[in-house]
C-alpha cells in the first residue's frame, strides 16, 4: 500500500468531489502550488489509487430503472474465470468475490424486465454456474462510491 500524507489525501478528496477542477483550481482551494498538485496527482495515478476520471451519472435518467444484486454459486473452482467473463457484460457495474453461502455478487442495471431476464438466462447458461439468486432493488437510499 502506498503511504499517503495529508496533502495527498486532500488532493484526492478534492478530486473525488469534483474531478473537473483544474490543477490550478485545486491548488488555490488547498493553498498549495499547482506543481505540488500535479506531482501528487501523478503519484496517485502511478500508484493505481486514481484509476481514471469520470462523471457521476444518474442511471435512472438514462432509462436504467432496474438495479439488481445477483448472487452466483459456482462449481469446480472456476470462480475467477467466471467472474472475469461476467465483468465484461455491459450492464454489470460490480462483481465481488464474497464469503457466505454464495461465491459471487453482481450488481447490474437494466432498462427493462426483458433485459434482466436475458441477463439472468445468460448467466445460467454459463459453464460452472450452479445457481443464481437475484434481488431486485426497490429503492436506492444511497449509491455513492466516492469515499476517501
Amino acid at each position: 500500500m502506498t503511504e499517503l500524507d495529508e496533502t495527498d489525501i486532500k488532493v484526492l478528496k478534492t478530486l473525488v468531489l469534483n474531478a473537473r477542477l483544474s490543477s490550478r483550481q485545486i491548488a488555490q482551494k488547498l493553498g498549495i502550488s499547482t506543481g505540488t498538485v500535479l506531482a501528487r496527482m501523478k503519484k496517485l495515478e502511478e500508484a493505481g489509487i486514481i484509476k481514471g476520471y469520470s462523471a457521476i451519472v444518474d442511471h435512472e435518467k438514462l432509462g436504467y430503472e432496474l438495479t439488481v444484486i445477483t448472487e452466483v454459486t459456482v462449481s469446480r473452482g472456476k470462480l475467477l474465470e467466471l467472474e472475469r467473463e461476467i465483468a465484461k457484460f455491459k450492464n454489470v457495474c460490480c462483481v465481488y468475490d464474497v464469503t457466505g453461502l454464495t461465491d459471487a455478487m453482481i450488481i447490474a442495471k437494466f432498462k427493462s424486465r426483458k433485459d434482466l431476464s436475458d441477463f439472468t438466462k445468460k448467466l445460467l447458461r454459463m459453464p460452472f454456474v450452479e445457481r443464481t439468486n437475484t434481488h431486485l432493488v426497490l429503492t436506492t437510499v444511497k449509491e455513492d462510491f466516492r469515499i476517501v
